[in-house]
């Protein structure tokens, strides 16, 4: 059955990026996600226990965000561009999730049809300006030659999770959207950091589509916009590789899919907001000093041994960083980051058939690491000694059910997207199967 579903989903992969057209940037993580692995099934352990899964039905899911007892379930383009949103889930008892309300999707803003949310992030703001619970969404066009539909980011008021309420949009013209995204509240102020994939060039102004090449940068794939009063969001800074270090985004723009690509994916920044660190995947994580918002610093960058680097998650004393690998065998890596300027590679982790897939997004929370790990499910780390991350337990979902927007055949398939720590619960978004609620004894 792995076998057949690894056929089906390279040739769903093949066919999505053909449409991209041969003037399209170099591809990463917007056109799929990487096929299961063949041989033999990973199986659970027995220390990570199911409390609940909730499938929300037509269309494919993306990540998982959990904030004061409520799951935020993204949406990914999928085959047929449902535009689902986000789906709320009440989870106060973890066992019975009730689903609340749905946002940011094309059925309650017809604006949003032809979008994807791939993610959510939800924070308390309070500021002299603002007082509530509030989500920043991301929103992609579908197609990647749309010129029609909202591409950037917008805000929700969520502090009554079941009633949430629009209170801005912040567009990002000349890109395809804002892929991935943080948002930091501290000392009365608030900011969303944003990665708009390859802006630097396909903003330019000397961008031709048609030969895909550039050559003066455009706008910063990074981006900070103050949002104190997140009803009237503002551009503050932006910082780009091409125009601050001369690395050009796109290697080889005759041959879109070869070559090293250079382009912000993903952002996180520290509890106090003074670093960045930016994952602009063939080129490491990037460390931005950004006390001074309106103009961050370059201060170092890591330099793994494998490409595609997705995204990073950082310890409270901002001293580990986990940076992950969406790449065939992409694999955690994890560094001393005490000193930006010069990041020391501490260890990578590795779990029986990672060879044949790869790991995705990271959480932290104590000594312990939780990876979203596609057809590989939810693994657990104990990365208390940094230099020796050791396995401690793996959830792989057995109840998969076939989803056509995506995984069209019979038995289904299963790809963890994303997984979230809140409380003592573990979340994890399954692409084809929706929501699981876990907890690790």
């Amino acid at each position: 059955m792995l076998v057949k579903a690894r056929r089906t989903l390279v040739l769903g992969l093949t066919l999505l990026l053909a449409g991209f057209g041969t003037a399209a940037p170099a591809a990463g993580h917007d056109e799929g996600p990487p096929p299961p692995p063949t041989g033999e099934s990973p199986t659970t352990t027995s220390n990570m226990h199911l409390l609940a899964h909730v499938n929300p039905g037509p269309g494919t899911n993306a990540d998982v965000y959990g904030h004061r007892g409520y799951a935020y379930l993204a949406s990914w383009s999928g085959w047929n561009c449902f535009s689902n949103g986000v789906r709320v889930y009440d989870l106060r008892d973890p066992a019975r999730p009730q689903h609340v309300s749905t946002f940011g999707d094309a059925a309650s803003e017809p604006s949003l049809a032809g979008t994807w949310t791939e993610k959510v992030v939800v924070q308390r703001v309070d500021t002299p300006s603002y007082h509530g619970d509030v989500a920043v969404v991301t929103f992609q066009t579908c197609g990647s030659h749309d010129d029609v539909a909202f591409r950037g980011f917008a805000l929700y008021d969520v502090t009554d999770p079941a009633h949430p309420t629009p209170l801005a949009r912040y567009a990002t013209p000349g890109a395809r959207g804002s892929h991935e995204i943080w948002l930091g509240a501290h000392g009365g102020k608030a900011y969303v950091y944003t990665a708009v994939l390859r802006s630097e060039w396909t903003s330019s102004p000397t961008y031709d589509p048609a030969t895909n090449t550039a050559t003066t940068p455009g706008r910063a794939d990074f981006r900070i916009v103050d949002i104190t009063d997140p009803r009237h969001p503002a551009d503050v800074g932006e910082w780009g590789a091409w125009k601050e270090l001369g690395v050009v985004p796109v290697e080889n723009p005759a041959s879109p899919y070869s070559g090293k690509q250079n382009f912000t994916h993903s952002v996180r920044v520290d509890e106090r907001l003074t670093t960045a660190y930016l994952s602009y995947w063939d080129l490491g994580t990037v460390i931005l000093d950004i006390r001074d918002p309106a103009h961050p610093r370059y201060l170092g960058k890591t330099d793994p041994e494998q490409g595609a680097t997705h995204s990073s998650v950082l310890s409270p004393d901002g001293k580990t960083l986990i940076e992950t690998h969406e790449t065939l065998g992409g694999l955690p890596m994890i560094y001393d980051v005490s000193d930006p300027r010069h990041p020391v590679e501490l260890a990578h982790f590795d779990i029986p058939g990672g060879e044949e897939n790869s790991v995705h997004d990271p959480k932290l929370r104590g000594g312990r690491a939780y990876f979203s790990w596609y057809a590989l499910g939810v693994v657990v780390a104990d990365v208390s000694r940094p230099s020796s991350p050791k396995f401690l337990g793996q959830f792989v979902p057995d109840d998969w059910t076939p989803n056509p927007d995506y995984c069209d055949y019979e038995g289904g398939c299963s790809e963890i997207w994303g997984v979230y720590v809140m409380d003592d619960l573990i979340l994890a978004s399954d692409m084809n199967n929706g929501l699981y609620v876990l907890r690790m004894a």
